[in-house]
């Protein structure tokens, strides 16, 4: 059986295998509901079956898919440690929106507040290209810098989100929960990894997958990259 032949987006299972995306947890920390996407147990670790992995991801990639086409807007987080710079370079790559430090309680239940905080920001960084605070002392200006600089690592990411978005793709749905809790309460669709330890229906497109290997993760989110590159509405000549 060669699943591959009938496959949108490349999902080649022998990629993924060498990628680490079937590497779950052991068996202490396995969520119930993950049972039928198993394959077996290697040296206390459960293993992922991951042909199961090629339909989900192939799901969500074609919700993806929709949604860039559709010029709709989706947010990538990822706040873990060893994966912040990837997140914020995919995202970079991508021109979407993105949190790559703590997702602040808030965003999406208080988007009013949110957006407040993002134009305040905005017009600072304004008036400081525009040189409207060349006249203050140079003590109010290290003041002022300082902080343009720690909102621009809290919400330099979503700094231009006018709107709530229509999705957001999480990389780690454990370490980000607050961030799929408010998208869940807020009517946002939720596109994650989901490894062994993490309930795959707490997304709406969950991506079967280990979600602590760099290579892994790299993985799933260069098939977004094609995925939204794609994608993209073809700008009129």
């Amino acid at each position: 059986m060669n699943k591959e032949d009938n496959n949108t987006f490349n999902l080649n299972v022998e990629e993924m295998t060498k990628a680490g995306l079937q590497f779950g947890h052991k068996k202490a920390k396995i969520h119930p509901k993950m049972k039928p996407y198993l394959f077996g147990v290697r040296n206390t670790i459960y293993l992922i079956d991951l042909e199961k992995t090629q339909d989900k991801f192939e799901a969500a990639l074609k919700y993806v898919e929709s949604l860039v086409s559709e010029g709709k807007s989706i947010i990538l987080v990822g706040t873990k440690t060893q994966f912040k710079k990837m997140v914020q370079d995919a995202a970079l790559e991508m021109n979407l929106p993105y949190v790559n430090e703590r997702w602040l309680g808030g965003t999406f239940t208080n988007f009013k507040i949110i957006k407040k905080r993002l134009d305040y920001f905005k017009e600072l960084e304004r008036k400081k290209a525009a040189g409207e605070f060349d006249k203050y002392t140079k003590k109010e200006q290290a003041e002022i810098g300082k902080q343009i600089k720690d909102l621009a690592k809290k919400l330099g990411g979503i700094k231009d989100l006018d709107k709530m978005p229509d999705a957001i793709f999480v990389v780690d749905m454990k370490k980000d929960k607050l961030a799929v809790k408010e998208a869940k309460m807020n009517n946002v669709k939720v596109i994650g990894i989901a490894d062994v330890n993490i309930d795959p229906e707490t997304a709406d497109y969950p991506i079967i997958a280990n979600d602590d290997s760099v290579s892994s993760v790299k993985y799933i989110l260069d098939k977004l990259k094609e995925v939204v590159a794609a994608s993209k509405p073809k700008a009129a000549v």
